[in-house]
Formats: C-alpha cells, structure tokens, sequence
C-alpha cells in the first residue's frame, strides 16, 4: 500500500456552506433508509457569512480510526448517516499526489485510510434553523474536495440527502429546488438551482430567534409519525405542494413578491397544520411564535400588499423575508417595538448578522429601542402587550451562495500537526 503508518503527513481541506430554508417545505419520506421524500420543495441559501457550518476534514496514515467533533465535543460515528455519506464518498474517491509532501495516495488505499473530521456552527444546533442540513452539505463537500471525488454538485446532493434531507439544497446558493425524484435507488432525487444569490438581491431575511433549546419532536421522529397518521399529508404531497412549486418557481423567475410571500406563507401554515393533524400531534411554535405571525398578517394586510412573507422549521424561529432593505428596517423596529430585549442586553448581541440595519431603523442603544413609536397599523386598535425577553435575538441576512472551500490555515479547525480539534 502506497500510504503506509511509518508516512507522517497529514493532508486536510476545510470548507464553509450555508443553511437554508424551505419556502416550500420538505415533511415527510417515501424511503426512510434513503432519505426520498413525499414531496418536491424549494429554499432559499441564507448568506454564509452569517448562518453556516465550516467543516474540517483530514486523513493521515497515522490515524487509527474515523473520528469526528461537532462544536468542539467529539460524537459518535457509527451513525447510520455518518456511515452512508462516508462509504458514498469514499466508494468514489481518485487518486491523489503530491510529491513535494511526500504524499501518493492511490484510489485502493481510500478503503484503509482514516479520516479526522472537525465541525463548527455559527448558530444555535436542533433548533429549528436547518443546521443538520448545512452540517450534511459541509460534510460531503469537504470530503469530495479531499478525496478528489469527480462528480458534479447534482451527485454530490444525492449523497448530502442521506445524511440529511435538506442538505441536498445547502449545496447550491440562491433558490434550490429538492427534485424528490421517481427512481427507487433514489438516484434521481437530487437539487438543482434555480436562481443564483444576485437573481433577487434586494430581498432582506431577519430571523428572530426565539428559543435555541432544542425542539422536544426531532424532525426525523415527526415526520414519520406525520407520514404514518396524516391524512392532511397525504392531500398535501398529491394534490397541493405540485401546482404550489410551479407558482412558487414563476414567483422567483419574475421576482415577483406579493406571489412569493402569499405561497411562502401558506407553504407554512399548512406544514404547521400537518404537524397538528399528527398523531399524537407536534407542536413546533409557541405564543411569541404566533404573535409575530399576527404582527406580519396585520402589516401586510394595512398595506394592501404583502410587505413580508414568514415561514417556520421544525421549531419556533421566525423567518421573516422582506421585499427590500426599506421594508427590512420597518419590520425590525416593529419586531423591536413589540419584543425589546431585557434593559440589560447588549444591543450588538442582540441584533446580529448585518447590523447596518438597526442604523436604518434609528437606533443605537437601549433607551432608542424602547422611545420607538407603535406601529400605525395599530392606530385605531391597542398594540399588542409587548412581550419583554420573549426572542433571545435577531440574525439578520440575505439570500447568499453556495460552499466554499478555505484556503487559508488559520480558518482550519484541526491541528495540521496531529489532526487534533485546535
């Protein structure tokens, strides 16, 4: 074997890749092993900068088993997950050398080799914010990059999808649509992009946190308890997401947002509603949950024309996509206005992501927040209580791109000395 235990190099890639979210949603599998859904759906790729995964993944001869750290604990592998992104990814790897480190490694020596694997999110784990899904994606995208795997984004989301259905979708920027496919191997359910990041670049997305607790129903758990009682998700699968993913495709062609956010938001609600009509049912929002859809529905409904469109994960975070930048700053003071933080926060961790919003809203500390004026939609009625601590804070962002790879070492999370977590 070309790679032999008395060789110490260690040859490592790190990559970054973004979480999305459905706007029209994926709940619900045909094929449980292989992670086929019910349904097609579509996503919009959250800005990287501000909501991604950055995975480090190395392989050495010295190393005497696959291991692998998540946010800095180190867990399990034997994953049946885990397992199939590795085996799918390693079954295609080339061969690779570089003379200059003394490396050769040959597509054989792939099946022996060992790989040290470090991940690390920028935002809150199993609440509700897709971050199996960017973890997935970053998985399979460092690994193909450091295995020299030859095959193409669309493959490579066939092999994302087993880890985690949403994955599939992190691999492109932009809008995204999960083909959920028609073969039983599962080779034809993969995602495609259908915009890039600048196709619709006014777009403003503010997600207001509501708990990072993790959810009590796992999707995985929910989703089969829904596919195993609903009936509403039967009707939903057949008869509703296809024309909804044909309107919703022409929506983003022609920008067009008054149909973009009245199919973004009805995709919600009745996901929502199929989690309800679950036995025993799932609940994934809660009152505040529920107060800011009532804040938006209000809004858009004085305007006469949708402002903001919301949809909900598997959890209680809102995100809120608004038509503009101007839009974007209404909607903050109003989200501000009716859940002001604690008087003790500090605004910058409180509102985080782009901050040069909270400029365009006027407000710089404290005491600006709690001067801001009610919403004239609530004229003539009396604003709702306001709800004091109720989101723990505010990401602000846009539609942005794909993976990436980092060239530079300092963004790495493994020692390139031992293929230890830094």
């Amino acid at each position: 074997m070309a790679a032999d235990s008395s060789q110490k190099w260690i040859l490592m890639t790190t990559a970054q890749t973004p979480t999305n979210i459905a706007v029209i949603k994926y709940w619900g599998k045909r094929d449980e092993a292989l992670i086929l859904a019910v349904n097609d759906s579509i996503s919009v790729t959250l800005d990287p900068q501000h909501l991604c995964t950055t995975t480090t993944v190395a392989v050495s001869p010295m190393f005497q088993s696959d291991r692998m750290w998540l946010n800095g604990k180190e867990i399990s592998l034997s994953g049946g997950r885990y397992q199939n992104c590795l085996r799918e990814i390693r079954s295609r790897a080339s061969k690779i050398e570089d003379e200059k480190k003394g490396i050769k490694i040959t597509k054989k020596d792939w099946e022996k080799l060992h790989v040290h694997i470090a991940s690390y999110n920028n935002f809150p784990t199993a609440a509700g914010l897709a971050s199996s899904a960017a973890g997935f994606a970053c998985l399979v995208f460092s690994l193909a990059k450091l295995m020299n795997v030859q095959e193409d984004q669309g493959k490579l989301s066939a092999i994302a999808r087993q880890g985690s259905g949403s994955a599939c979708r992190s691999l492109y920027g932009g809008f995204v649509k999960w083909v959920m496919g028609n073969e039983e191997n599962g080779s034809d359910s993969i995602a495609v992009q259908l915009q890039d990041e600048k196709h619709w670049d006014e777009l403003v997305i503010i997600i207001a946190v509501v708990s990072s607790r993790q959810k009590e129903t796992s999707s995985t758990s929910g989703m089969r308890d829904s596919v195993e009682t609903s009936l509403l998700l039967q009707h939903r699968a057949k008869e509703v997401v296809p024309k909804r993913i044909i309107e919703m495709e022409e929506a983003i062609k022609n920008r067009d947002f008054p149909s973009f956010a009245r199919l973004t938001c009805a995709d919600s609600n009745q996901f929502h509603a199929v989690c309800l009509d679950t036995s025993p049912p799932i609940f994934y929002m809660n009152d505040t949950s529920h107060r800011i859809i009532s804040c938006v529905e209000k809004w858009n409904r004085s305007e006469g024309t949708p402002q903001v469109a919301y949809t909900f994960d598997a959890g209680p975070n809102a995100v809120l996509i608004a038509r503009d930048r101007k839009v974007a700053a209404n909607l903050l003071q109003r989200l501000l206005y009716y859940f002001p933080p604690h008087s003790d926060t500090d605004l910058n961790s409180y509102v985080i992501g782009d901050k040069s919003i909270l400029g365009d809203v006027g407000v710089e500390e404290m005491k600006d927040v709690e001067a801001l004026p009610p919403p004239p939609e609530t004229k003539d009625q009396i604003p709702a209580q306001k709800q004091r601590g109720a989101v723990s804070y505010f990401i602000c962002t846009r539609p942005g791109k794909g993976p990436v790879l980092l060239s530079d070492e300092s963004q790495a999370l493994l020692n390139p000395e031992s293929g230890l977590p830094k």
